[in-house]
Formats: C-alpha cells, sequence, structure tokens
C-alpha cells in the first residue's frame, strides 16, 4: 500500500510556483529520501502533506484516506521531527516527551509506558530532569526526536535531524531510525548530508522548482545520469598532446592534470582504467599511485540540480 499518495499538486504564492504538478507515493514500510536544494520545494510539499499548509490544486491520500485539515485521525498516526529544535526550555527532558505525547495519547498509564520507551530509545535515561539548556547539542536534537515520535506513529517525517551534532550523535540519530524503520514506521527523511540518505534510504526522490527531477534507488538514480567513475592518477612527467588522447577515449567526460595528478570523468565503462593507462603508456607518462571512485549520490545531485549557487 501506499502510505502517502500525492497526486497533481499546485502550491502557488502569489506568481511564483512553489509546487509545479508534484506527484509522490511512498510505499509502506520504506525509509523515503527526500532531496532539492533550498527553495526546491521541500518542506512545502511535506508541508502540504501535513495539512499546515493550503494548496491551489492536487490530491494527498494518507494510508488509503484523504487528508484534510480536519483528518485527526489520520495525524494521531503521523510523526514530525523538525528542523528547528521544538522543545519547552521550562519543561524537563522527562516532561516535554510527556507533554507531546500527551498530544496523541489521552491515557496517563499508556503514555508513561511510551515516554519510558521514548527516553530510552534515544538515549536519555541519565538526562530526564535536566533542562533543554543544560543539554549539549546532541542530547537536544535527541530530545527533539523523541517528543515527535514518542507516540509510535505509523508515518515519520524528519527534517534535518542530524543538523550540527556530533559524529556519536549523528550514528546514534541514524541507528534509531532504522530501528523505528525496523519496527514498521514508515520513514520521509529529508537531509543536506548526502551519505546519510545513501546510508539508510530505500528510494530517493530529487526534486526542483517544485519538480521531481529524479526517482529511484541510490543505484538507479547513478544510472539515469553520465555521471560515471572518477579515475584519479598520480604521474610523472608530461605530455602536450596527453589529455587530448584521453579526452577521445568513448567513454570519458573530461580530464584534466593539476600539481602531477590526473583526473578523468568517466561514463561507466568495463576497462575505463586500462584504457587509460594505455594511453599513458603510449605518451611515455609513468603513473603512480591509481584509485577509481564510483559515482556518487552527490554527483548524482549536482548533474540534475545544476550546480550554480542559490539561497
Amino acid at each position: 500500500m501506499d502510505v502517502v499518495n500525492v497526486s497533481n499538486l499546485v502550491k502557488r504564492y502569489g506568481n511564483y510556483i512553489a509546487l509545479d504538478h508534484f506527484n509522490l507515493q511512498i510505499r509502506e514500510g520504506e525509509i523515503f529520501g527526500l532531496l532539492g536544494p533550498n527553495g526546491s520545494g521541500k518542506t512545502t510539499a511535506i508541508n502540504c502533506i501535513l495539512q499546515l499548509l493550503t494548496y491551489d490544486k492536487g490530491t494527498i491520500e494518507l494510508f488509503g484516506q484523504p487528508m484534510t485539515a480536519t483528518s485527526y485521525d489520520i495525524k494521531r498516526r503521523i510523526g514530525v521531527v523538525p528542523q528547528n529544535i521544538a522543545v519547552f526550555e521550562e519543561l524537563s527532558v522527562r516532561e516535554n516527551i510527556d507533554y507531546f505525547c500527551g498530544l496523541y495519547v489521552k491515557d496517563a498509564r499508556t503514555r508513561k509506558k511510551l515516554v519510558d520507551e521514548a527516553i530510552e530509545f534515544v538515549g536519555l535515561e541519565d538526562h530526564v530532569k535536566a533542562r533543554p539548556r543544560k543539554l549539549s547539542g546532541g542530547l537536544v536534537r535527541r530530545l527533539n526526536i523523541a517528543c515527535g515520535i514518542a507516540h509510535k506513529p505509523a508515518l515519520a517525517f524528519f527534517d534535518e535531524p542530524t543538523v550540527a551534532v556530533d559524529p556519536q550523535s549523528r550514528a546514534s540519530i541514524l541507528d534509531g531510525i532504522k530501528q523505528m524503520n525496523a519496527s514498521g514506521t514508515t520513514v520521509v527523511y529529508t537531509s543536506h548530508y548526502m551519505e546519510e540518505v545513501e546510508s539508510i534510504c530505500d528510494r530517493i526522490m530529487i526534486m526542483d522548482r517544485g519538480k521531481t527531477l529524479g526517482l529511484g534507488t541510490n543505484e538507479e538514480l547513478k544510472a539515469k545520469v553520465a555521471a560515471g567513475e572518477k579515475i584519479i592518477i598520480d604521474i610523472t612527467g608530461e605530455n602536450a598532446r596527453l589529455i587530448e588522447r584521453i579526452e577521445s577515449l568513448p567513454h570519458t567526460l573530461s580530464a584534466t592534470i593539476d600539481d602531477h595528478q590526473l583526473t578523468v570523468h568517466c561514463t561507466n565503462g568495463d576497462h575505463n582504467v586500462a584504457d587509460v593507462l594505455e594511453v599513458l603508456a603510449k605518451c611515455n607518462v609513468v603513473p603512480g599511485r591509481i584509485w577509481a571512485e564510483p559515482p556518487t549520490l552527490n554527483d548524482v545531485f549536482l548533474e540534475l540540480t545544476g550546480r550554480e549557487l542559490r539561497d
């Protein structure tokens, strides 16, 4: 079943089109990565799905039912972990989690059990009485997550949950998301850390200017674009025709030499390294260290969205 089904969603701000007939289907039980540059429409799409924003056209269904502003039964099955910290400084760790869990669960005994489980889940057992301002950045992020998922949602939205945290906290947060997913929660995950998305997401959508540019698994996205492997070779000696000859190879996209290091960008091929080494031999250039890097999700992202800097 598609847990999220968005069809032909249009959202305008005056003459600006934030979402341009946007479509999105997220399957039950997957971790779905939503990527895009700043201003691409990610947050607008999520806010429309959650009925926090009105929209001009389109349909939104969650769990197979139409989603409206008054669909409270559906909203109780959703958890949201925003990018900005959304906790009360006046309340302790336990009081914060209990408050947000109480928005969904009224029974005190059930809520206490859920709060205890959320505290253990994010590893805040030693900080239950602390106020947020006494916690490190990583611990506050964990608290933010606990507040959003304590009621055990069937669908959880994570918006940049690892911003500005240390590597240990980042690893803990990602492990926690994978555990949630393994327990049955469908996850929508946005991040600017491409390696995170590569490591945890089953499928990934790259969007920009309110439209989908690419959709598929990590490997499927890499196969759709020209970003192939990158070959890097330390070289001794120069040859005026070396770059020309390498760029004439059938799979070569570009070749550069910088500080005795040759970098060759290629489309995928079976013998790219061997072909480049053959050219080096013919040009009497001696290779040193040689390594090849497969395309990354970052390569795909830049090729689909462009490399210009945007706010």
